[in-house]
């Protein structure tokens, strides 16, 4: 029988972790107990998922959890696994309007639903909508929810046709067809990863059709690959003003703002 210790020593990919959820104990607890004894039911649990970190499957994927800001987030293979780069679009949005301000928000392909289920939990006083071409992404989305928000299924503007915001919000595909960060990501869906053989045909379709859906002076918030902030500056200045752009965390370009003329 293999103890804790024998699979801590053993230098699978996310030991601990795979550990920790199999046995439901902390990392303080592996250690303190490293000479338990797994059954063989957790053992054959364990085994099944350092199988599949060796694949590559996601250790979100696995645990069917990943957190985002201030919560946990349900994920499943139908939708993106959160990254930390997309919670700059949260701290730019809070900061865009007055504390009590009322404010209409839509996340465009909100996948698991991480953006409009965050701001919706932080700014109660604001109405979210979320609209994503997936029912099955909108179903994780649906669990996910901690307030009242209104889901639409339809590809971007399509489920939304009446209604006006004061904030439209987008993590979009925005990965060239052929890139070859791809082969990284083969257990996303790919559908919500590229778009075009230059990554912007999805974004294009945002900025030409948002400004019928916002609000006098309202606000256009897109996240976006590394390389492409110029080409998308040049895209918004036909129809909006104002345009920001901001680093990540990592010193990358990442997010650009603008505001509709």
């Amino acid at each position: 029988m293999k103890t804790i210790q024998d699979y801590l020593n053993s230098g699978a990919v996310d030991i601990a972790p795979l550990l920790s959820l199999v046995l439901n104990q902390s990392n303080v607890e592996l250690i303190t107990q490293s000479d338990y004894q797994l059954t063989p039911t957790e053992k054959q649990k364990l085994d099944s998922f350092i199988q599949q970190r060796i694949d590559g499957m996601p250790f979100s994927y696995i645990s069917g959890t990943k957190g985002f800001y201030h919560l946990d987030f349900k994920v499943t293979p139908d939708t993106l696994i959160p990254r930390p780069e997309t919670e700059l679009l949260i701290d730019i949005s809070l900061e865009l309007f007055s504390k009590n301000q009322k404010c209409h928000v839509l996340d465009l392909g909100t996948g698991s639903g991480i953006i409009a289920i965050t701001l919706a939990d932080i700014k109660p006083r604001w109405t979210l909508c979320a609209t994503d071409f997936s029912q099955a992404a909108l179903k994780v989305a649906k669990i996910n929810a901690t307030t009242d928000i209104d889901f639409f299924q339809g590809n971007w503007f399509d489920a939304i046709t009446d209604k006006r915001f004061n904030l439209i919000i987008s993590n979009p595909p925005y990965i060239k067809d052929e890139d070859s960060y791809l082969n990284d990501l083969i257990h996303e869906p790919i559908s919500a990863l590229t778009a075009g053989k230059d990554g912007l045909n999805d974004i294009r379709i945002i900025i030409d059709q948002a400004p019928k859906y916002l609000l006098k002076d309202g606000y256009l918030l897109l996240e976006h690959g590394h390389d492409q902030q110029s080409k998308i500056v040049k895209l918004l200045s036909k129809n909006f003003t104002n345009i920001q752009t901001f680093k990540d965390y990592n010193s990358n370009d990442r997010a650009i703002l603008a505001q509709v003329k």
